[in-house]
This record gives C-alpha cells, structure tokens and sequence, in this order.
C-alpha cells in the first residue's frame, strides 16, 4: 500500500473520531430518545390492552347481572364502562331489561347517555331510543334524531314518529322511502306496506314483469 493511501486513511479515521467527539452527546441524547419512544409506545399499547380486557371482563359481568335478573346494579356497572363499543353494548342491553321491567324512562336515559364513534352501532342506538321516544309522547324528538337517516329501519321508525303526531304526509313519505330501499324479500315489508296504507298512501307494485 502506498504512503499516501496510508496518509488518507489515517487522515480520514482522525475525521470520523474527531466528529463521533463532537456528535457524542448528540448520538447518545438521539438513542435515548429513540428509546423513550420506544418504550413510551411499549407501554401505550400495554395500557390499551389493559383497558379492553378490564372493559371486556366488565361487559361479561354486567351480562350476568341481567342475567341475574338486577338490572339496578347492572345500570351501576354499566355507567361504569362510560364509553366504546363494549359500552354501547352494554346500554342496550340494559335498555332492553329496563324497559321489560317496565321502566321507559330509565331505558331512555340509559340511551341517551350513549356515546360510540361507531356509526353502524350508533344507529341501532338512535332507532332504538327514537322508538322508545315515540312511545313517550315525544315524536318530535324522535323524528329530530333520525333526520337524514337512510336505512329502511330507521325510516320506518321516523314514519312511527310522524304518524304518532298526525303528521300523515310526513309518514307516508318516510314508509315510502324506506320501502324503496328495502328488500322485496324482506319479511318486515308486509307490515311496512301495511302502515303505508293506514298513512293513505299505496304501497309500489312488487310484480315482477315478463
């Protein structure tokens, strides 16, 4: 090897060693950060963990306790899960004890107090508590909670809200509109036809042409 490569590589190893001297408290502050981090999202994705499967175990509880037939304390620990999908359903189960106890009322406040970022849940919720809100005397509320729907489901719920007020165009459209968008084979179209006629309307032709 010639005296100039030894020259260059001896030149260039006193340049790496005199940046690591430099760099030092930079490299090793950067590894530690990246090992906070590091350990920081560890420990987030435990906790996480932790909180499904406290909140799975709470969920099972509260089944048994329905089960049980205690549906006060079973609203105790279902105020307790607050909110998520366990929670949601949790308050509709509660709801649905509630109200076969003969407690509305209580089967309402347990609805409204849900809060769930799922939308496909959060409309089994809406249509539940519209229905229960009808039944109250509360059409109005009940059709403000399903404005816009466009599931069959919650239409016809907002047509029982319209036909309780007397609102006999406002039902017919909603019946109309949530036959349109239900299956020919759907079993509960014959009662949804059925309450399209009681509103004055007249229920689409479902023969098939050749």
């Amino acid at each position: 090897m010639a005296i100039d490569e030894l020259l260059d590589e001896h030149e260039q190893g006193e340049r790496v060693r005199d940046w690591l001297r430099r760099n030092a408290l930079g490299l090793i502050g950067g590894v530690a950060l990246g090992l906070a981090l590091i350990g920081g999202w560890r420990y987030w994705q435990s906790h996480q963990q932790g909180q499904r499967a406290a909140a799975s175990d709470s969920y099972a509880e509260i089944q048994r306790t329905l089960a049980a037939g205690d549906v006060e304390r079973a609203a105790t620990q279902a105020a307790a899960l607050r909110t998520g999908t366990l929670a949601a359903l949790a308050a509709l189960d509660l709801a649905k004890a509630q109200l076969e106890a003969g407690e509305r009322d209580a089967a309402i406040a347990t609805l409204r107090q849900v809060s769930v970022a799922d939308a496909a849940l959060r409309q089994v919720v809406d249509q539940r508590l519209a229905r229960l809100l009808t039944d109250a005397g509360k059409g109005q509320e009940a059709v403000s909670l399903l404005d816009g729907a466009t599931d069959p489901v919650a239409l016809e719920a907002r047509g029982d809200a319209f036909a309780a007020l007397g609102e006999a165009v406002a039902a017919r459209g909603a019946y109309a509109d949530a036959l349109a968008r239900l299956d020919l084979a759907a079993p509960q179209r014959r009662l949804l036809e059925i309450k399209l006629t009681d509103a004055g309307g007249k229920p689409p032709s479902t023969e098939v042409l050749n």
